[in-house]
């Protein structure tokens, strides 16, 4: 059982850091919405920790530990570590699933920069994709196809986030866009980070990520009608708005450089409104033969700790142990030159 304080501040923390999914969270059944507060709260926790952190290697190995903490019934004495805790106790999430995300947190404590749209969507499949699968988990839904199809509305999630936050990004001298896509549209990535201008080539590859953002938002949604009924809307609510926040650049012709999308709250209530009639609608109608279309290759493993079709992987752990491994290497040797400098 989670504690009603603990999950009080999960609520909280979702209040104010995460608007879009505290309005879809509304409609989820208090069975599913408390552990997934308990959730969201975990994971935008471990996203600040490296996000608004300077010593992001310190942050990410900080991470890892409370993670070690929390399989081993022991969480640090903390809300969201005790409330994530109960919720890897009561539904037996794979280990698989948050190692993934503190994977892809140590690719941004590396500031990794991704050249393809298949190495961008390998990042969002473990910063985003994770914690829909874990939803999933949750929900008590381990049918491959079903999987496969939340971690579609993962992946097109992150790619309107990063589509979004261009601006943002570049201004804090990050980048997640495929650096080959600039490239073959004509901007010099290092030229963009140190003068981030507007161009028609930017705009055209930003309206690219979401044009890929619109196909997964669309190949999920088949999987959102697999779901129990009570939470369709929750989930079907979090799609609109999400994609809402894409249709707010577009109006703004791509310009996501000099300007953030938000969605308005009247606009929230009526995709709210809208989820609700998507409910009844998927009752009636046959399921779509989307749902069965092949998981994208990225999020395969996803998928496959999830369904229970394979055991812990070995090699993923080893993976993400590398992953680690090469972020405290870095950091080392990124001490040394320092101290040598001076």
């Amino acid at each position: 059982m989670m504690p009603e304080a603990d999950l009080t501040h999960c609520r909280t923390a979702i209040t104010k850091g995460s608007y879009s999914f505290h309005a879809a969270s509304r409609l989820l059944p208090a069975r599913v919405r408390d552990p997934a507060l308990a959730l969201y709260a975990f994971c935008r926790l471990a996203d600040d920790e490296v996000d608004l952190n300077t010593e992001k290697t310190s942050a990410v190995l900080r991470l890892r530990d409370r993670l070690d903490m929390v399989y081993r019934g022991t969480p640090w004495d903390a809300p969201a570590d005790r409330a994530f805790a109960a919720v890897i106790n009561t539904y037996e999430m794979p280990r698989t699933l948050p190692e993934a995300l503190l994977e892809g947190l140590a690719w941004d404590g590396m500031a990794r920069r991704y050249e393809t749209l298949r190495d961008l969507r390998a990042y969002s499949a473990r910063v985003a994709s994770t914690v829909g699968v874990m939803m999933c988990v949750i929900m008590g839904i381990r049918d491959e196809h079903a999987l496969a199809r939340a971690c579609d509305l993962g992946v097109a999630m992150q790619l309107t986030n990063i589509a979004r936050d261009v601006g943002e990004d570049a201004r804090a001298g990050r980048l997640y866009l495929p650096t080959q896509m600039m490239q073959e549209a004509g901007i010099d990535p290092e030229r963009f980070l140190a003068h981030p201008e507007m161009t028609p080539a930017l705009r055209g590859l930003i309206r690219r990520l979401l044009a890929e953002a619109d196909r997964l938002y669309y190949r999920s949604e088949p999987g959102i009608a697999w779901l129990p009924v009570p939470v369709q809307p929750g989930i079907y609510a979090a799609r609109h708005i999400y994609a809402g926040i894409g249709h707010a650049i577009a109006r703004r012709d791509y310009n996501s450089l000099h300007y953030r999308a938000f969605t308005t709250r009247g606009q929230k209530l009526g995709w709210l409104g809208l989820a609700i009639l998507r409910t009844g609608w998927s009752a009636v109608m046959p399921s779509s033969a989307v749902l069965y279309a092949k998981p994208l290759e990225e999020v395969a493993f996803l998928v496959e700790a999830a369904a229970r079709r394979t055991p812990e992987s070995k090699s993923r752990a080893e993976t993400v142990c590398a992953a680690l491994a090469q972020l405290e290497a870095q950091d080392r040797l990124g001490h040394k030159l320092k101290h040598a400098a001076e």
